[in-house]
């Protein structure tokens, strides 16, 4: 609650994941991959490094270089996050995931401590490409997410959501 510095009149919901708060709107992908991480063979951190590279690997093909930073999970261009991954594992399966600012009012990102970090800025790949096609991005991310963790037959989108603040 801390990091929340302004909801208005975006709904705040208490969810039970680590990386603290982040803001879920429209032009942003929301992908909460449910794996059984113990039947894959998985740990937490081979899933992790499943999940950024594909963000990684889908900037690249926008001509964005991106990566990593040390103890600050997701995805960031110059040290500006495009990507946040919250996680959170029990029983041996993954739930929450991945949310990727693809073409989006980041102005919501401005009322929270995005990721528990004061000042983090944030970006989403529209500005930094330009005009982008959500349905390319989306055919190439879950692509790469489903060769990534191993899923010849890949992912299905089962839901869509609502905007608001994750906390």
């Amino acid at each position: 609650a801390e990091h929340i510095l302004d909801a208005g009149n975006i709904p705040v919901i208490q969810v039970d994941r680590g990386g603290h708060v982040t803001y879920h709107g429209p032009g942003q992908f929301v992908i909460y991959p449910l794996v059984d991480i113990k039947r894959l063979g998985l740990g937490v951190k081979a899933l992790v490094a499943g999940i950024e590279p594909a963000v990684i690997d889908v900037l690249a093909n926008y001509g964005i270089t991106a990566g990593r930073l040390e103890k600050a999970p997701g995805v960031y261009v110059d040290g500006v996050k495009i990507a946040s991954l919250g996680l959170r594992i029990r029983k041996g399966r993954s739930f929450h995931g991945l949310a990727f600012n693809i073409d989006m009012d980041l102005e919501p990102f401005t009322r929270i401590n995005p990721c528990g970090f004061q000042n983090l800025q944030v970006t989403s790949l529209a500005a930094l490409a330009g005009d982008v096609n959500m349905e390319e991005v989306e055919s190439r991310l879950l692509s790469r997410l489903a060769a990534a963790l191993g899923y010849n037959g890949g992912f299905r989108v089962v839901a869509e959501g609502l905007p608001g603040v994750a906390g």
